[in-house]
């Protein structure tokens, strides 16, 4: 018999009516309870934590992850399922994938309807989740929505409301998930795990700003001068924005704040193309370049980065070293 942990974090698929809204209440062994369990699975459940994901905090966010290493820490354990909110999954799943050098899987799943709606999706997607933990090896963290299995990293939530919520802009899903089986369509590359970083006494400032039409460096100086160890820029187009962002991105960088560089634009790589304040020049004053991983997880590299050293140099390397550019498939094993 299989062994498979549930780790829950609240979410929707944890809501329940509070008179003016929904908000993750139930804990875990009632979320398990909604879900049919797969022939010849033992399911235990970590009962972690019941909030909205918009609410997180990198302090719950380093805790799951610490979590997640402890359950496997027991040999007899075949994977894990994270039982978590849409909005910030696919944040908190790819701090996972990041630190994850094991070959069992860490799956993500949760609801886009709440718990107590008779066409809920949280049950389904919760069985599928434990199909998966319980058969796949090898792929790193996972995210389990809609009969669909995605890799952590790339993937982002792409629709509010509709049941199919999650995709890789950019880039094709692992596999999908049908009457009890896996059908595995490819296989990730993923760069080498960063070690599990320590519990800071507080958590370092990592801000996001966005640029546009009429942009002005204020509110990035305002992060640096808000204590930001790290930002991450959302540039227009491939990665550009103004001559006078770029003045303030070399700025931060002399005074020692970590900057990545993304686009809001929802799929395709960041490039060097442009110059006059575009992603030639930014690049040149010292912001990292995040491909085609999107603002919510270039800031989670940006995170582990800050986490895994304390100089400037090191902490580069090791965001480079998070975002390497691989090849970004090679086929299924037979």
């Amino acid at each position: 018999m299989g062994r498979v942990v549930v780790i829950t974090t609240g979410g929707t698929i944890a809501s329940r009516w509070q008179g003016a809204g929904f908000a993750a209440e139930a804990r875990g062994p009632e979320v398990l309870a909604t879900a049919a369990v797969p022939q010849d699975l033992a399911v235990e459940v970590v009962d972690l934590f019941s909030v909205n994901s918009p609410r997180l905090t990198t302090d719950h966010q380093l805790t799951l992850l610490r979590t997640v290493h402890e359950v496997l820490a027991a040999p007899e354990v075949d994977g894990i399922v994270v039982t978590h909110g849409t909005d910030t999954l696919e944040e908190t799943a790819f701090l996972v994938d990041l630190h994850h050098d094991d070959p069992r899987p860490v799956v993500f799943t949760g609801a886009q309807l709440p718990m107590d709606t008779a066409e809920g999706d949280g049950p389904g997607n919760l069985y599928d989740a434990l199909v998966a933990a319980s058969q796949l090896r090898g792929l790193g963290a996972l995210v389990v929505f809609d009969g669909k299995v995605h890799a952590a990293r790339g993937t982002v939530k792409t629709q509010t409301l509709a049941a199919d919520a999650f995709a890789d802009p950019s880039g094709r899903r692992i596999g999908d998930v049908g009457f009890g089986k896996v059908s595995v369509l490819r296989t990730p590359l993923r760069p080498s795990a960063l070690a599990l970083p320590e519990l800071p006494d507080a958590a370092p400032r990592v801000d996001m700003v966005m640029h546009h039409a009429d942009g002005d460096p204020v509110l990035l100086e305002a992060a640096v001068a808000a204590g930001a160890q790290g930002i991450v820029l959302v540039a227009t187009g491939a990665g550009n924005a103004t001559p006078e962002i770029v003045a303030a991105v070399a700025a931060a960088r002399a005074a020692g704040v970590l900057v990545a560089l993304t686009t809001r634009v929802a799929a395709g790589p960041v490039a060097e193309i442009y110059t006059h304040g575009g992603a030639v020049d930014l690049v040149a004053a010292g912001a990292v370049p995040t491909g085609t991983l999107r603002a919510g997880q270039a800031r989670i590299a940006v995170l582990s980065a800050l986490l895994a050293a304390d100089d400037q140099a090191r902490r580069e390397a090791v965001l480079r070293a998070a975002l390497a550019d691989a090849p970004s498939e090679w086929p299924a094993h037979a």
